[in-house]
């Protein structure tokens, strides 16, 4: 009798093995958001009327700064999103709850900052 003709799978040699993806340090992005909120809003205020464009400069910044620290803590692998807002601080208080549920390797970072006038939640995505 035969043995039906089934065989173990080749090896596969170490080349051809897929390589682990590799994790989203996300303390480290944390803490340098953390940083940055306090060192570029702590010394602003909500502006007046007229000025508000201001708080889309603050923003924008934000945004690209920490998209651009992403990019030196892990340059290749990852789509980035950066999610930044900035109210005005009526004693309303504020909070944001994220979660990734999608891979190991996918990552959420929150920081929020707040002083007697403004109110700032950013949210950072590091996606496989």
């Amino acid at each position: 009798m035969s043995s039906g003709g089934l065989r173990s799978p080749p090896p596969i040699s170490r080349s051809d093995a897929p390589s682990p993806k590799q994790k989203f340090d996300a303390d480290l992005l944390k803490a340098y958001i953390k940083k940055l909120l306090s060192s570029t809003l702590q010394n602003h205020a909500w502006p007046e009327p007229k000025e508000r464009e201001r708080v889309g400069e603050w923003i924008k910044e934000i945004g690209e700064r920490v998209k651009e620290r992403m990019r030196e803590i892990q340059p290749r692998g990852f789509k980035y999103i950066v999610l930044t807002q900035i109210n005005e601080n009526l004693g309303q208080g504020g909070r944001a709850d994220v979660a990734c549920h999608w891979e190991d390797t996918d990552m959420v970072a929150q920081e929020m900052f707040s002083n007697d006038s403004l109110i700032c939640i950013c949210i950072a995505f590091a996606i496989a």
